[in-house]
């Protein structure tokens, strides 16, 4: 049914580091957008290309066959500009130019910060959590999470095996700047017998040491460290504990094959339910919002307050992982 909303014209962007899902994100707000009579735009490279007018627009065919891709069919890029009052009210003016009266904006904070200018300069605008660190505090789930600590789970168990083979003490780096969710989820899928995270290692690179000649006294063959890109230096890292412990000790940065690949069931419908339900808060009126997932429901929340939420560390979910690394003597 055609919508009597003032908003007649939707632009949809992915801005920073790309996830899996974000095409179904995509494609879940132009359908849902076409299917309630508003006009549909795809804006590419995200906010570098709102300023630079790269916009098309989308037809239900245009976002066929994109569920299962990973990445992002709009492109995404970052912009420095858009953190200046002069590149914001640049972008504002682009929007009022091609009539776009309504902006979905898919991203992280720094994404979100973005659009929550542009709402006070006039356009209506709504944010899609979209990343895989999982770092976005108003929100359980986050596109692309699912799929990224799924591909490092599956890449650390293939590590195992050849760690075992060789008797190896492996470190793997997983991603996450400055959040730990990736490594703390592999850490336990995968059984690390140390995890490190932004948020809890203590540089106390000894303690490791130590775990590693004592789990080998008590008969373990090889010995897995999952360590967080924010602690990084792997390589080095790697270096010092082979020279401590006498012990072949291999780094393996996982690196941006986290970030690709086609997205889990889970990633391709939450990320769906989340880019329709980002359209139907623009055609109710409503500007200035973030699409979250909580308790098992799809929420929104005002950005100012979305941005104001400080994410920590299921404290539980920390404990169990160094309870469960821990080698009990037999």
């Amino acid at each position: 049914m055609a919508t009597t909303s003032k908003v007649k014209t939707i632009g949809v962007l992915t801005s920073g580091g790309d996830a899996p899902g974000m095409n179904a994100a995509i494609r879940a707000a132009v359908r849902r957008g076409l299917q309630q009579g508003v006009q549909m735009k795809g804006i590419l490279k995200g906010y570098d290309g709102l300023m630079n007018e790269e916009i098309i627009d989308m037809t239900a065919r245009d976002v066929s066959d994109t569920i299962e891709r990973g990445g992002t069919i709009l492109y995404t890029a970052r912009c420095a500009e858009m953190r200046t009052p002069e590149g914001q009210k640049r972008a504002a003016e682009t929007c009022r130019k091609y009539g776009i009266d309504g902006l979905v904006v898919i991203g992280g904070d720094g994404s979100f910060a973005g659009a929550q200018k542009l709402a006070a300069l006039g356009i209506n605008t709504v944010g899609v959590p979209g990343t895989i660190d999982l770092d976005i505090a108003c929100t359980e789930y986050t596109i692309g999470f699912d799929t990224a600590v799924n591909t490092a789970m599956e890449a650390i168990d293939k590590v195992r095996d050849t760690s075992t083979s060789h008797e190896r003490c492996s470190i793997i780096e997983v991603m996450g700047r400055n959040a730990g969710y990736i490594a703390l989820w592999c850490g336990i899928a995968n059984g690390a017998e140390d995890i490190l995270l932004p948020e809890k290692y203590d540089y106390d690179e000894q303690k490791i040491i130590n775990n590693i000649i004592e789990n080998r006294k008590k008969g373990k063959k090889h010995h897995i460290i999952i360590n967080a890109e924010g602690i990084g230096h792997s390589t080095s890292m790697a270096r010092r504990i082979e020279a401590a412990t006498g012990i072949e000790t291999r780094a393996t940065i996982l690196g941006h094959m986290q970030r690709g690949g086609s997205p889990t069931c889970k990633d391709r419908v939450y990320a769906s339910i989340m880019g329709a339900y980002a359209v139907d808060l623009l055609i109710e009126g409503k500007s200035d919002r973030v699409v979250a997932y909580r308790n098992g429901e799809y929420v929104d929340y005002d950005i100012d307050e979305a941005l104001a939420m400080k994410k920590q560390l299921p404290e539980y979910q920390w404990e169990i992982a160094k309870a469960l690394s821990y080698n009990y003597s037999k």
